[in-house]
């Protein structure tokens, strides 16, 4: 019980050449996937610096983030129109003094 028999470890070495010496699916396998690596850190690299490159050029306007409650609040304020949040939110205040 405590050692192994000959059929064991004939059995496990033959397993290990298969798996790495025979076929070559492992190593080609783990091969692949380094090079899957390598070129998703590569990608990285590149949008990092195009991300870098964009932001050192522009100080214009500060971007706007699409349904952002400041930019919709701001702008209604400026045509003069309420939002019925922000009519909510008069009665809130007025009744409560």
């Amino acid at each position: 019980m405590g050692t192994f028999s000959i059929w064991h470890w004939l059995i496990v070495l033959a397993v290990v050449l298969l798996l790495f010496g025979g076929g070559g699916k492992i190593p080609k396998l783990m091969k692949d996937m380094g090079s899957g690596i390598n070129a998703f850190r590569k990608g990285l690299k590149e949008d990092d610096k195009k991300a870098d490159d964009e932001g050192e050029g522009g100080e214009g306007e500060p971007k706007v983030i699409e349904g952002s409650t400041t930019t919709q609040s701001s702008s209604t304020a400026e045509s003069g129109s309420t939002t019925e949040s922000e009519k909510d939110r008069q009665d809130r205040k007025a009744a409560h003094g």
